[in-house]
């Protein structure tokens, strides 16, 4: 049985899956422990940070790029494709918000699909489909979409221009060119909108209404310590990390836990409390066991793209008077690889 675990204005309370609730009840403050015979979770800020130092991330451990039905994706290839995704980011930033638009709904499916459509909706339909929430149900059925869409002879495109990232990916000629091409296209356009709109939804949930004073950022960056949405870095067993600490075995899988130094009473004041006013003097660059975007040493390639489009959104949200539904009193944080509400009820509170 699920239970409670943090509760928001309103008396909403965040109901986080068992797994998920039970590292939070048992293992906050452990520093290292282990998860199962080859797994060990760690907490501790100052090992997190030794360990992510003495080794950078091998080619399975970037969840983005790493290989692709067994395709390597190469450093210049991961390169280039951030730099489409970051510039398709900052054209949809350049536009005037659409402050007109409705977003009411259940979230966080209606703000995802309404930044595919602002960022992405330029694109052939068989590329845009790449970015459907559906998608994540099986791999198979994405596959299944992806062979689909790989299989007609040439990239349609329509009479608009698309997006640096589909016009770089619609270059692919042969069939197994437009396969790896899908494939990295779901792999870079996706989690632009699942996070940013698990992000937002979690901001809603976590603090909404918000005093007209709170900065955005203040907001985002409470709501990613108390819902990081990379809640865990994997690092695959190596001699560097017994180097580091001889309790970590040589065959011992690394899992590091953003989710439990987050909410570390010995680094966090009221830690299981949403307070943005917290981060007018706290730097998020540089505060212990802060890791919503991976290691000063490796940050994730989204951050320059999500934080500015998560403060639009959640300005969006702001101005057009979008709050909770005053009587949706729970929600569910499922075991998913994004961490994040879901089923929230969004009404306009005019």
């Amino acid at each position: 049985m699920r239970r409670p675990t943090a509760t928001a204005p309103g008396g909403r309370v965040t109901v986080f899956t068992p797994r998920i609730d039970a590292l939070l009840r048992e293992h906050r403050g452990t520093g290292l422990f282990r998860l199962d015979s080859d797994t060990v979770g760690v907490s501790d800020p100052e090992l997190i940070d030794a360990l992510l130092r003495c080794r950078p991330a091998n080619k399975f451990e970037r969840p983005t790029f790493k290989p692709l039905q067994g395709r390597t994706i190469t450093r210049p290839e991961s390169s280039a494709v951030m730099r489409a995704v970051s510039k398709d980011v900052k054209k949809a930033l350049a536009d005037p918000a659409r402050l007109d638009a409705d977003l009411t709904g259940i979230w966080p499916h209606v703000p995802h699909n309404h930044l595919r459509d602002i960022v992405f909706g330029d694109d052939p339909y068989r590329l845009k489909v790449m970015v459907d929430r559906r998608l994540e149900l099986t791999p198979k059925l994405t596959w299944t979409v992806i062979a689909a869409g790989a299989a007609l002879p040439s990239f349609r495109r329509s009479g608009k221009a698309p997006t640096h990232l589909g016009a770089m990916l619609s270059e692919a000629r042969t069939y197994q060119e437009r396969r790896h091409a899908m494939g990295l296209y779901r792999r870079a356009a996706a989690p632009v909108c699942f996070t940013v709109a698990a992000l937002v939804t979690g901001a809603l949930w976590l603090g909404a209404p918000f005093d007209d004073d709170v900065p955005n950022r203040h907001i985002i960056h409470e709501t990613l310590r108390l819902l990081p949405v990379s809640w865990n870095l994997l690092r695959m067993a190596s001699p560097e990390f017994h180097a580091v600490d001889g309790r970590i075995g040589p065959g011992d899988d690394v899992l590091m836990l953003p989710l439990l130094t987050h909410r570390d009473p010995e680094l966090w004041e009221a830690p299981d409390e949403f307070r943005p006013e917290r981060w007018d003097s706290l730097d998020p660059d540089n505060h212990p066991g802060y890791l919503p975007f991976g290691h000063a040493n490796e940050r994730c390639w989204g951050r320059h793209m999500v934080i500015p489009l998560a403060e639009r959104l959640l300005d969006i949200a702001r101005r057009g008077n979008l709050t909770v539904d005053p009587d949706q009193r729970s929600a569910h944080v499922p075991l998913h690889g994004l961490l994040g509400v879901t089923g929230v009820r969004v009404v306009d509170k005019r």
